[in-house]
């Protein structure tokens, strides 16, 4: 399997103030992306710097957006890697492939984001005959972790973190939590979404209780469904 197929080298530009985020995980972003500024100054002083971040929690709360924002606020390239499409039949291939990326990271100096991190857990719960394969993974993945260099950052994205091996959680020095959003946090989104289409179209009926990827795209089929409608009457009075 080509390395290139596996990995996803991102140029999409989001900035943190486009991620919907509650206070605390925002101030835990923001103390991340200025340690991974100062990384020479506070190592002469014996610091520390947190590089290894676990976001867990609900689907479509923002995680792959804030790695984009990361990335974007410390001017390096982001390198995704989704695990489920990179888990083979081989699993010896497999072990290769993730320690190919990880070293192409570290030496580019990349953020390396590996997204849906428990499709590792879920294999160790597969048939008998791979648990010993898996577990030999599991191990990679924890040496490539151990030893990823202070100087590039490590990012990676759960929805399911219990069921993710425990050698690997106590990893990652700074776990952050994502959860579906309060009605009020959610006006808010529908509220900027919304503001840059015209009046007559940002009228719709909100949907609670989803994440804002769902709250996204309702929103905007709502608004393409009224436009569609003003031009389909636009045409009739012309006819």
């Amino acid at each position: 399997m080509n390395l290139y197929n596996l990995i996803i080298q991102d140029k999409e530009q989001i900035n943190l103030n486009d991620v919907f985020l509650n206070e605390t995980n925002k101030g835990l972003l923001i103390q991340l992306i200025k340690e991974n500024t100062y990384v020479k100054e506070l190592q002469e002083y014996g610091l520390p710097v947190n590089n290894k971040i676990l976001l867990q929690g609900s689907s479509g709360c923002g995680k792959t957006m804030t790695a984009k924002a990361i990335a974007h606020a410390l001017g390096k390239n982001i390198i995704i890697l989704n695990l489920s499409n990179i888990v083979s039949s081989r699993i010896g291939e497999t072990s290769q492939n993730i320690k190919m990326i990880f070293d192409k990271a570290a030496r580019e100096r990349s953020v390396l984001f590996l997204d849906e991190l428990d499709q590792i857990g879920k294999a160790r719960g597969s048939d008998d005959k791979d648990v010993g394969e898996m577990r030999r993974l599991v191990n990679t993945l924890i040496q490539l972790i151990d030893y990823y260099p202070e100087n590039a950052l490590l990012l990676c994205a759960t929805n399911h973190p219990e069921i993710i091996d425990t050698a690997i959680l106590r990893r990652f020095q700074l776990k952050i939590n994502y959860e579906m959003p309060s009605a009020e946090f959610l006006d808010t989104f529908y509220d900027q979404l919304l503001a840059s289409f015209p009046e007559d179209l940002n009228h719709i009926e909100r949907k609670y209780g989803i994440s804002f990827a769902e709250a996204k795209d309702h929103a905007l089929t709502a608004v393409k469904s009224a436009l569609i409608k003003k031009l389909e009457a636009k045409e009739t009075l012309q006819s």
